[in-house]
């Protein structure tokens, strides 16, 4: 199996949108100091959650497309841990 993982192709743009998420939750950092109402920061928190379960989904997303696709060229065994590990990543997600 190869060791490149499934958001190889895609690294800028995870990257480019956790330094998004990272100015976001910046700002809300901002916010808390600079006393704003908490709707307001609330609000904002909502957005970074947002973004974040976005990035995990197109992580996930090519996880399924790479990873356990490979897997699957594989053998049935290496298929079936491949869907489990999914699985397992999608329980801890929406546990969250």
């Amino acid at each position: 199996m190869s060791n490149e993982h499934g958001y190889h192709g895609n690294t800028e743009n995870h990257l480019a949108r956790l330094r998004r998420i990272e100015g976001q939750v910046r700002g809300l950092q901002r916010m808390i100091s600079q006393g704003e109402y908490c709707i307001d920061i609330l609000t904002q928190v909502s957005a970074v959650q947002s973004a974040l379960d976005s990035v995990a989904v197109n992580l996930l997303k090519d996880h399924m497309n790479h990873c356990v696709v490979t897997a699957a060229h594989e053998s049935d065994e290496a298929a079936q841990a491949k869907v489990d590990e999914a699985a397992a990543a999608i329980a801890r997600l929406i546990k969250s």
